[in-house]
């Protein structure tokens, strides 16, 4: 809550993060989820949070699968250039043991987003990393890996639900973001998020075979709260899964 924000303190913060992982070890120790109901099942636990379009769960062991397929996705390589998928594709080599180092990994969180209705799998991902608790900074990351999905504000409000995870569990005061400078639908995605373009990284990219100019992007935890209190809907962390509920 935005309240809550301001009372959180470093060492608060790192037990919510492992708080989280812990409830992660919770659904890793079920069975492997079978085809069917049960992997729709699988997919509806561990819910972070919940918003009109699309809710947040937790990283799963079954959704290495899906990182190995977006690792060679042309598309989100060029539009996203992720490190994440970079790191599981390159360094881990696709190794299972990169679930394991996600979840020791303290400076950062990664949630699966998840279409409320319509969709048979995952949508995207959003992750804080590179987290600073002491200094209350974090960087963030949003990717739509069905181009189905793009253009529904599947990513504005995914971008929306993980921020306020960073202001109201980890205590955030700020969230920085980086975008190609030809990739205009996450620009303007944070934009409608309330961050402000804050100066240009030149030629810091390099995809298809040239260097690209990375747009930086910046948002204040009081500007988190004021895009908060703009929305039609609340989005909580508290509550049954997270579940949409108006203002008071």
């Amino acid at each position: 809550m935005p309240g809550s924000a301001r009372a959180t303190t470093p060492g608060r913060a790192r037990r919510s993060v492992d708080r989280t992982r812990r409830d992660v070890s919770i659904v890793d120790s079920a069975p492997l989820a079978a085809p069917g109901p049960g992997e729709e099942a699988r997919r509806r636990a561990g819910v972070v949070s919940r918003g009109t379009r699309v809710y947040l769960r937790t990283l799963q062991p079954e959704d290495l699968g899906y990182l190995a397929a977006w690792a060679e996705d042309p598309f989100i390589e060029r539009m996203v250039g992720s490190e994440f998928l970079g790191a599981y594709k390159h360094v881990y080599d696709k190794d299972p043991s990169f679930y394991d180092a996600c979840l020791t990994d303290t400076t950062q969180i990664v949630l699966v987003v998840e279409a409320n209705q319509g969709w048979d799998k995952p949508v995207g991902l959003a992750r804080l990393f590179n987290i600073h608790l002491l200094e209350g900074y974090g960087f963030l990351e949003v990717m739509l890996t069905d181009q189905r999905a793009i253009r529904r504000g599947f990513g504005v409000e995914a971008g929306k639900l993980i921020s306020y995870y960073g202001v109201d569990v980890l205590g955030l005061r700020r969230i920085e973001a980086k975008v190609y400078e030809y990739n205009r639908l996450s620009a303007n995605s944070l934009r409608r998020n309330g961050f402000q373009q804050e100066g240009i990284l030149r030629r810091a990219g390099y995809q298809d075979g040239q260097y690209w100019d990375m747009f930086v992007f910046g948002i204040l935890r009081d500007e988190i709260d004021e895009q908060r209190r703009k929305a039609k809907v609340y989005l909580p962390l508290e509550g049954a899964e997270g579940d949409a509920r108006e203002p008071t």
